[in-house]
């Protein structure tokens, strides 16, 4: 714990003591049974778009810390597609995409319509959401109280239930904002207190965006985004809580480098008039049109592509684990590690200012792979364990709270050697 400590003075530095915290919502109706005692409290934090090796760049001097005092794994492989809104849920389901349903950050349903991360009406719907079961559910219906700072699925009304706290997405929201809110949450009496907290940080992902994974602008915002870790890190020694909390920090997945003429035109591949559209990108999908020829469609695109692979979804390789779900579109493309597909009209759209860097990858590729770190009173201290799939982190989290898992795709026996051995 010393390591911590030393480094909260020069962190904090960045961050005003002014930063405001928002006004809580009132608490959703809960039809929770009587709670039995509350378990050590449980803070999930993610850092989207924070790339494994990241961490060696010797900015996150505070994740670092924890690191070091806690467990640390080489890398964490997302679920395929590497995309935000599909691994957040993948996270905190223990489901892969193909079977909580949310397959792509841009989606098309039969009965619900389009789907987009932007979309704050699809977004909050909980359709959406029902083929999984998030934790924050399954703790309610267990008596535990739930706050979240921002997480996909959080928004929606999930079979009639939402987190007992949690705030809708703005981007407004500073990170030491967002610190202040669940130091807030963890300030309730023990009563109303939540025992299972996310927090979400997403400054990491948006540099590595608009600059590229080596940029600057990243550099920048590890150092924002450590400073924010420190804020809540003194926020929890202040209370007492910094011994007697288990944080798990992680990233959905890792950036890759995308150079600006690195571009698959699939315009220039086939004629789109005879294709819907899903999405583009790293991963482009499409459906049949009524009235074309889909199957000589697939003939072309499934012959082999300068910088991209197709397949029917039927014909997706089987360590994906994709294209089960409906929601999956019936001809995927993807982009080989360091290109982008998308059209011509759209870059003219953008003027040509597209984005250099790009996830949504392979799963396996490096370039995808995504932090863990995690510390408190469960956990080992000084560990180094290797890669393992993100969906272990579920089972994980409901062993922590004494919660009978979901259904999941996860397996508990995988990752259960970085808990001390009493807690396991």
């Amino acid at each position: 714990m010393k390591f911590l400590f030393r480094l909260l003075l020069c962190s904090l530095v960045a961050f005003s003591a002014g930063c405001a915290t928002q006004p809580t919502p009132t608490p959703a109706a809960s039809t929770a049974p009587t709670a039995k005692p509350a378990p050590t409290p449980l803070l999930l934090i993610s850092i989207d778009g924070y790339r494994a090796d990241y961490i060696e760049r010797g900015l996150s001097p505070t994740l670092t810390g924890l690191a070091k005092e806690g467990v640390r794994a080489t890398g964490m492989q997302p679920s395929f597609p590497s995309l935000t809104f599909p691994n957040h849920y993948s996270i905190v389901t223990g489901l892969r995409p193909d079977h909580h349903g949310i397959v792509n950050n841009t989606m098309l349903d039969p009965a619900l319509g389009r789907f987009s991360l932007g979309d704050r009406n699809a977004v909050s719907d909980g359709r959406w959401w029902n083929q999984g079961t998030p934790l924050w559910e399954t703790a309610g219906h267990h008596g535990l109280r739930s706050a979240t700072m921002f997480w996909p699925g959080s928004e929606a009304d999930i079979r009639g239930r939402h987190p007992d706290f949690w705030k809708p997405y703005d981007g407004n929201v500073t990170p030491a904002q967002r610190v202040d809110q669940v130091l807030a949450w963890l300030d309730l009496p023990a009563g109303e207190r939540p025992s299972f907290l996310t927090l979400y940080f997403d400054d990491v992902d948006h540099a590595g965006h608009t600059y590229g994974p080596d940029s600057a602008q990243v550099e920048q915002a590890l150092r924002d985004t450590d400073a924010a870790l420190a804020r809540l890190v003194q926020g929890l020694a202040q209370r007492q809580l910094l011994d007697r909390i288990n944080l798990i920090v992680l990233s959905d997945h890792g950036m890759a480098s995308v150079p600006p003429n690195n571009s698959v035109m699939l315009d220039k591949v086939i004629p789109l008039t005879r294709v819907e559209l899903v999405s583009l990108g790293v991963l482009a999908g499409m459906n049949p049109t009524p009235g074309h020829d889909f199957a000589k469609i697939e003939q072309q695109l499934e012959r082999p592509q300068r910088h991209m692979t197709c397949w029917d979804k039927t014909r997706v390789p089987a360590r994906l684990l994709y294209g089960s779900n409906a929601r999956v579109p019936q001809l995927l493309c993807l982009a080989d590690v360091g290109w982008r597909i998308t059209t011509s009209g759209y870059v003219a759209k953008k003027n040509g200012n597209l984005s250099l860097g790009e996830h949504g990858y392979d799963n396996a590729a490096p370039q995808m792979q995504a932090l863990f770190v995690a510390h408190g009173p469960a956990f080992r201290q000084g560990a180094m364990l290797p890669s393992f799939p993100n969906v272990d982190v579920y089972p994980l989290m409901a062993h922590l709270l004494d919660l009978p898992a979901a259904a999941n795709d996860g397996d508990y026996q995988a990752v259960k050697d970085m808990l001390k051995p009493e807690a396991q």
